[in-house]
Parts: C-alpha cells; structure tokens; sequence
C-alpha cells in the first residue's frame, strides 16, 4: 500500500503549477505597465524643457546679470541646457564634431542661455575670441593645435551662415561698415560715418593720390554693401551734398528704403591695407605640375575673407591669372595662398585684383579666418 499513489493525489499538484504560470504572466504586465510610465515621465520632462527654452516669460522671469543671462553670473536660465543646444545645433545642421566644439566654446566662456548666444552674433564672436585664444595659447602637437582652430572657425562660419535678420531701410546701417560706391564705372570703398538723422554720410571717396575727390549733387549712384552676417544689399540713391564730421570730409547721401538684397556671401570678409607681394603659378607637364615665378610683384590686400581676396597693384595683371599671394600677419605669422584672379578693374593708375583663393595650408586659413573675425591678439 506504502508504494501506491493514486492518480487524485496528482491533482494538487497540477493546480500549483497553473498557478505559478499565472503569477508570471502577471510580472510581465507589471514591467510593461513599469516601462510605459517611465516613457511617460521622460516625455513629459522633455516637453517641459523644450516650453521652457521657447518661452521667453520664463527665461526672463527672474533677473539676470551682465547681459541677461549669456556668461558669468546669469540666472535668467538656470543651467546649461545641452539638450537646448543639441536641438540648435541639429537644426543649423553642425555637424557632431562642430557640435562638440559649440559646447566646448560656450562652457569654456561659462555660457547659460545656451538660445540667446546662439541667436547673437556679438556674443557668439565673444565666447568664440575666448576659446581661439584659449586653444591657441595649449600646449601640444602644432598639427593637433591647427585641426582644432580649422574646426573653431567652420563651425562658426556655419553659425554665421544659419542667421536670420534683414534690413528694410538704410537708417538702420551701422556706423563703421563698409560700403562700396559706385560712381560711373568706378568702384570706391568707403565707411559709413553716420546713418542717422536725414542723411546718410560716408567717407569721400579718394581719388589715385589718395586725396578726396567731389560728387557734383545731384549725381546718382549705386551703393553696395555687407552685413556682419554676410548678407549683401544694393541701392541707389543719390548726392544731396558735402560736409565735415570730426574733421573727415563727408558725403551726404539720400536714405533709401528700397534694399536689394545680393547674394549670401559664403565668408566673413574683413577690410585691410597689408603690403604682400605675389609671383605668377604657371602649369607645365600637360598641367600636371604647376611652376612659381620667381619675380615678385608687389601690392596692398584692401579686404580679405577664407575665400579669396582683393590686392590692388599697379602690376597689369588679367583675368584667368594664377598668382601665388604672400604676406605676414603680425610680426611672426607668414601667410601664402594659391589663387585665381576672378576679374579686375581699373582705379586711377591702379589694378584692383578680386581673387579667389584655391589652394590655402591650414595654418594660412586659420591665421586669415582669426584675422577675419578679429580673434587673434
């Protein structure tokens, strides 16, 4: 009898692990229920922070210092939103190495209000001057050191191409641009002195001995200049007369509010007067190797950007020329690029050059881009 089970004796049993079975199912549902209310909360924080970074009431809900929260000091955002950034960032379309270096620049000049920055070109120049001196001035492998300028400045080349802003009448030009006069078929760089009031009074142009010549009144002209952003504008207007400011002879021109706006310059593009010197590239072997003159030719950059520049000689120089341009920066940086002459044009006994850079060692455009955007010291 000891050694009999009967099959009732099973039943039990069964039920157990029915039961067991039943139990696990319900752990299952548990972790899916679990897993969804975790998708849920971190949802929820996201829209939060997206509101939060969009909403200019609460970014400016309590006061902030020094600039409204862009630096040292700032409380009109809490912390440093890299989720702010990277959002940004993507819809410039930086790159992931650009984007890395845009945190770095904005950390390394104790940056908050990650939008604000952004959506400045002033301050975007700032924290950038910050990082080019900051990285310039690391120990390390010069190759090393150069990559990473050649990255500072691309992504902020992309900054600067990604930003909004136009302008709808000439009052609102700044004082200190540079603006192009088109009198006949003479081109003149001139500076805006002044864009208020009912006139707007630039430099006098000069004529090929560098003394000021005179624009009867009346006379029509066209007038072409460049934001900081690279936006280009024409307009015509016309010479209401002449005067005097801080002892500079002047032109007073008429406000326009008919802007053309040209095409996006690619560059930034800086003004300047620096002495080089330039020698004619030759192609030999079926244009394969490309040969040096060795007589130099001397002239003067009047502007410069990465992507070319203007020299004006009195060398007679045609379109098409390949010229290889030398000069120093500063009092130890030598600069040298390869480039193509786009077009000339005559001023007084001069050639002015519009050349078109291409071929520039790292080294030369980084020390042209920190020229460019006025970072080195």
């Amino acid at each position: 009898m000891g050694g009999i089970i009967s099959y009732g004796q099973l039943y039990p049993l069964q039920f157990d692990i029915s039961a067991f079975s039943n139990t696990k199912n319900t752990g299952n549902k548990d972790a899916i229920v679990f897993g969804i209310g975790i998708i849920i909360v971190v949802a929820v924080l996201i829209i939060v922070n997206i509101i939060r970074s969009r909403s200019p009431t609460l970014r400016g809900a309590l006061p902030s210092k020094a600039g409204g929260g862009a630096g040292k000091g700032s409380v009109g955002q809490r912390h440093f939103s890299s989720f702010t950034l990277h959002r940004l960032a993507s819809n410039i379309g930086l790159t992931r190495d650009q984007t890395k270096m845009l945190d770095y620049v904005l950390k390394a000049d104790d940056v908050v209000d990650v939008e604000k920055s952004i959506g400045s070109p002033t301050l975007l120049d700032r924290h950038f001057k910050k990082a080019y001196q900051k990285i310039d001035r690391a120990a390390g492998p010069d190759e090393e050191l150069q990559q990473r300028l050649a990255l500072l400045f691309s992504t902020r080349s992309m900054l600067e191409n990604s930003s909004g802003g136009s302008l709808s009448s000439t009052h609102q030009l700044p004082e200190g641009i540079t603006a192009i006069l088109n009198v006949g078929k003479e081109k003149h760089s001139v500076t805006v002195v002044s864009a208020r009031g009912d006139t707007l009074n630039v430099e006098c142009p000069q004529n090929a001995l560098g003394t000021p010549f005179k624009v009867p009144r009346g006379s029509v002209l066209n007038v072409v200049f460049f934001t900081k952003s690279n936006k280009g504008f024409s307009f015509n207007s016309r010479v209401l007369g002449s005067s005097t400011s801080h002892g500079v002879p002047v032109l007073n021109l008429a406000h326009s509010k008919q802007l053309k706006q040209l095409s996006h310059r690619r560059f930034r593009r800086r003004q300047a007067v620096i002495a080089c010197n330039f020698s004619f590239v030759y192609a030999e072997s079926g244009g394969k190797k490309l040969v040096v003159d060795k007589r130099r030719q001397m002239g003067n950059i009047t502007d410069i950007s990465a992507g070319g520049c203007s020299v004006k000689t009195s060398t007679q120089v045609s379109g098409g020329a390949r010229l290889k341009i030398e000069y120093m920066q500063g009092d130890n940086v030598s600069v040298a690029a390869l480039g193509q002459v786009l077009r000339t044009n005559r001023t007084g006994i001069s050639t002015i050059m519009h050349i078109k850079f291409l071929k520039v060692p790292r080294r030369s455009m980084n020390a042209i881009n920190a020229f460019v955007y006025e970072y080195a010291e």
